[in-house]
């Protein structure tokens, strides 16, 4: 959830500062992945739930298998980091979109950083979630 207010924070400043950057398609979130999946000397890292059950019932079928998941970008380490989330063969992007009318994203602007924190917190709840068709894998 932090994860989520800090990046509805950082793209509303890019659409404040920037807003050509977002209409352009040039703005991206690098998403980390969940949940590190190993198995003796193999590992693989699952993006979220869904995933993380697909490898299971894959790749580490029938294995004893050690799961970790991470809370936010702090509890990884900088090499995971690099790995799973910098490595443009590797990391998943999903794009910045804006809606298509001018007073949908005033009302966007006005939740995301308007003084009251339970429309930002409303919003973050509700979209939080990245469709996977969305995503750059």
């Amino acid at each position: 959830m932090d994860g989520a207010h800090i990046a509805a924070l950082l793209i509303t400043f890019f659409y404040r500062a920037m807003p050509d950057l977002i209409r352009q398609g040039r703005l991206f979130m690098a998403l980390p992945p969940l949940y590190r999946i190993s198995a003796g000397p193999l590992s693989d890292y699952a993006r979220d739930d869904a995933h993380r059950d697909e490898l299971l019932a894959t790749t580490f079928k029938g294995k004893k298998v050690e799961i970790g998941r991470f809370k936010g970008l702090g509890e990884m380490m900088a090499a995971q980091l690099k790995e799973t989330t910098m490595d443009p063969k590797k990391r998943t992007l999903a794009r910045v979109t804006l809606p298509e009318s001018e007073d949908e994203i005033m009302d966007l602007v006005e939740r995301l950083m308007g003084r009251k924190a339970e429309a930002r917190f409303d919003f973050i709840q509700q979209n939080a979630r990245f469709a996977v068709a969305e995503l750059d894998v």
